[in-house]
C-alpha cells in the first residue's frame, strides 16, 4: 500500500473559498480517477490556513496510472485553471508513505 499525503496552505482568509471551489469543480473529478480519499482534513488548531488529504494506492504503478488519467481529464484541467486564477494556495507539500512494518491497513 502506498499513501499520498498532501498538505496545502492557503492565503489567510481564503481557505473556505478554496475548499468551496474544490468542492464545486474538483472533488468529484478527482474521486472519479483516484477513488475515495482515505482522509480529507481541515486544520482545527495550529495553522488554520492549511488542510491535508490522503489517497491510498496499491503501489507506485497504480498511483501513476490513476494520476495520469486524472491529468488527462479536461474537467480536472478546468479546475486547475480556476484554482490558479483564484490564487488561494500558497504552498503544497507531498509525501509518499508506506505503512510501518507492524501496521496492517484495514485489519
Amino acid at each position: 500500500m502506498l499513501y499520498d499525503l498532501r498538505t496545502y496552505t492557503c492565503r489567510p482568509g481564503t481557505i473556505r473559498k478554496h475548499l468551496a471551489l474544490y468542492a464545486e469543480k474538483g472533488f468529484d473529478t478527482q474521486r472519479r480517477h483516484l477513488g475515495e480519499p482515505l482522509a480529507y482534513l481541515q486544520t482545527e488548531t495550529g495553522d488554520v490556513n492549511s488542510y491535508v488529504h490522503i489517497w491510498a494506492f496499491a503501489d507506485a504503478a497504480d498511483r501513476a496510472a490513476r494520476r495520469a488519467a486524472l491529468a488527462a481529464d479536461p474537467e480536472w484541467a478546468r479546475y486547475l485553471t480556476a484554482s490558479a486564477d483564484a490564487a488561494y494556495l500558497v504552498s503544497q507539500t507531498n509525501r509518499l508513505m508506506i505503512p510501518a512494518p507492524f501496521f496492517k491497513p484495514g485489519a
